[in-house]
């Protein structure tokens, strides 16, 4: 990364980053948000990096994934406590999310049982009533998720509060939330303006997810106007303060966002969320070694985090420290192996790229990219043009040359070739 290339704002690797953290840290509703606003760069910068668009699309469908999942388990807690109405969005909206055979099975027979459940409390009538549905027409139809079911569904991740005002607005949020939560951000903006001026109750949430919208349509001023008032009323919205900062960061008013982050309650203002923030506005101004220092201060103090082990290795990155860099995210690497922790993909990468560039080219780092070529197929030929240029270093000139045909082929992987 040049010099330069910190005061552009967040780029479509910050966002990816940003997601990739947001995902490990189990945020799978904002990280696929971000994934998306990525996405939406990702098109517009399609010449400088084609394989942007399907990782990120990949990535997307992870979260996709883990959010299934956790509608799933939530489906089947409530069906254990009769709650059959709340269940059926969930298990509607997991449908919806998944595109995993083996959880479409299982959401298969989850709708099953809940349906025998449902009939043995409930008069066969008054369900098909209340569905509209014929018997024919129910087990087709059954994953056709009625809006308010889904919208529910998206409320019962918030905490009590928050759910409690959102389900109190009207059918433009409604709509403007799913839609949001979608990615549909134009549509998102429309209705949610329209909620906003049915509702301009003081302390609304509604500003929130508007300023949400326009941020990602990149209508920065718009979402700035909605994000200041807001946190007057909500002084303790983390989720405000790091969309206002990432507006200041696009403007390059970086004493602005170390104010906005000053002003964060004294009870909120040692969290791990905050600290990420002022290290990021420091990256981001390019003033490296304050947020060294504040990561390296707090793995000192707190122990191990993972988030800024992480951040801590970017910084480096960012100030052309490459084998500080390397290092770090070996640790990183270290750390999740101890724990028996999954080990993200873009860590092996970074980590694998920086460990070439330095002339470390050992069985570890081949074998790093052989695994990255199955985890990131879309890298695949890449990391196969890697695979051969070490085995040539190495004097392997038969394996070299079996790797630069399947660099030249893409991404078919030499565990199935005969």
């Amino acid at each position: 990364m040049s010099f330069l290339d910190i005061f552009s704002g967040p780029t479509l690797e910050k966002l990816e980053k940003k997601g990739d953290t947001l995902f490990e840290s189990g945020s799978w509703g904002e990280a696929k948000l971000t994934y998306e606003r990525a996405l939406e760069k990702a098109k517009k910068e399609h010449q400088r990096l084609p394989d942007a668009e399907p990782r990120l699309l990949k990535k997307i469908a992870k979260t996709r994934e883990a959010l299934a999942a956790v509608h799933q388990e939530k489906a089947e807690d409530l069906m254990e406590g009769g709650y059959f109405d709340d269940a059926r969005a969930l298990l509607s909206l997991a449908r919806e999310l998944t595109s995993d055979e083996t959880r479409i099975h299982e959401l298969t027979i989850l709708s099953d049982r809940l349906k025998t459940m449902h009939h043995a409390e409930t008069e066969k009538e008054l369900v098909d009533k209340y569905y509209g549905l014929t018997d024919e027409e129910e087990s087709e139809e059954f994953y056709e998720t009625d809006p308010d079911e889904h919208f529910h569904a998206l409320c019962g991740t918030l905490p009590p509060d928050i759910q409690e005002a959102y389900l109190s607005y009207d059918e433009d949020f409604r709509d403007g939330y799913i839609a949001l939560n979608a990615g549909d951000f134009e549509t998102a903006a429309t209705c949610l303006s329209r909620a906003m001026e049915a509702d301009s109750t003081p302390g609304s949430y509604i500003p929130l997810e508007l300023a949400t919208a326009y941020l990602h349509l990149e209508k920065h001023a718009d979402a700035r106007e909605l994000l200041v008032p807001f946190l007057e009323h909500h002084p303790e919205s983390l989720p405000a303060y790091r969309l206002l900062c990432e507006i200041y960061w696009e403007e390059k008013d970086f004493a602005q966002a170390d104010a906005v982050i000053d002003s964060v309650p004294e009870d909120l203002a040692d969290s791990l969320e905050v600290l990420l923030l002022r290290g990021e506005t420091r990256c981001q101004a390019g003033d490296f070694e304050t947020a060294r220092g504040l990561y390296q201060s707090f793995l000192d103090e707190q122990g191990w985090q993972e988030e800024i082990g992480i951040a801590l290795a970017g910084v480096h990155e960012a100030a052309g420290e490459e084998e500080k860099a390397r290092l770090a995210y070996q640790d990183v690497m270290g750390h999740c192996a101890g724990c028996g922790a999954r080990i993200d993909p873009e860590i092996k990468h970074k980590y694998a790229e920086l460990s070439f560039a330095a002339g470390i080219q050992d069985t570890s780092v081949l074998e790093l990219y052989l695994g990255l070529a199955q985890e990131i197929p879309e890298r695949a030929s890449a990391y196969y043009a890697r695979v051969s240029r070490i085995y040539a270093d190495q004097g392997n000139e038969t394996e070299a040359a079996r790797f630069r045909v399947f660099a030249k082929h893409g991404v078919e992987s030499p565990a199935t070739k005969s």
